[in-house]
């Protein structure tokens, strides 16, 4: 994660990263059609900390698999910094993700056949990063998770909370522009998300940019903007540190 700091506090008046228009999915449940994601506008600039929040079946982790290019979207168009991306092809798309992307996972998606340190390192050698680079950082993000021990035990041996630190090392190895993160804490126990909270808040502070999914009142609270859904449609949009954003503050329970 070494580099450069950027801004933390995103410039407006700059293009977005990640601009998304109208965007529509539905899922096929049998014979029935059931909508999920439904005209979803957003705009995420680089430096922005954006926690997605709202009730289960609200369309969360179909948005965020919509602006990874996991799933075509039915309607509406995505753009990745002014390029339209959303039909691209799936090798097309592997590129990006590859180049500009960081994506955890709520189930991992460990190689079993890897040791925790060729699963961290894999991104970055992928990448053409030379192996004593791709080397230290697995290292010093391991270390920083707490996983020192583990980086010669395959995923396995590990427990349902250090596979998902485990895949939070890989999506980070190669400083993505984008981090995508679904329920990151998810599996977690408190100390956990706490280290997983701190590296998160430690990678912002450099000026990178992330949108997570979570049902965590203290991860969306470390957030700078929260994006609530309710039934496929975005609900609120505000910064935590605007007035607008006192009242998603005192849902959260974080005071106004």
């Amino acid at each position: 994660m070494a580099g450069p700091a950027r801004p933390a506090v995103p410039d407006d008046a700059a293009p977005p990263l990640l601009a998304a228009d109208d965007l529509v999915k539905s899922h096929r449940s049998g014979s029935a059609t059931i909508p999920a994601v439904r005209g979803v506008s957003l705009r995420v600039h680089a430096g922005d900390f954006v926690a997605v929040t709202g009730p289960s079946g609200a369309g969360k982790s179909t948005l965020l698999q919509l602006l990874a290019g996991l799933l075509r979207p039915d309607q509406g168009t995505l753009r990745l910094t002014g390029r339209r991306v959303e039909r691209l092809g799936e090798a097309d798309w592997a590129v990006l993700r590859r180049r500009h992307y960081g994506i955890v996972f709520q189930s991992g998606n460990l190689l079993s056949t890897l040791s925790v340190a060729d699963n961290v390192e894999l991104p970055a050698l992928l990448t053409g990063t030379p192996t004593r680079v791709a080397r230290a950082r697995r290292r010093d993000l391991l270390e920083e998770l707490g996983l020192s021990d583990k980086a010669r035990s395959g995923p396995g041996a590990l427990s349902g909370g250090e596979r998902q630190k485990v895949a939070l090392a890989r999506a980070l190895v190669n400083d993505p522009d984008l981090l995508l993160a679904d329920e990151p804490t998810g599996n977690l126990d408190s100390r956990s998300a706490r280290e997983v909270l701190a590296l998160l808040t430690r990678y912002h502070a450099l000026g990178r940019t992330i949108v997570l999914v979570t049902h965590d009142a203290r991860v969306a609270g470390s957030a700078d903007r929260v994006v609530n859904l309710f039934d496929g449609r975005i609900s609120d949009d505000a910064r935590l540190d605007e007035p607008s954003g006192s009242r998603v503050r005192r849902v959260l329970g974080l005071g106004g």
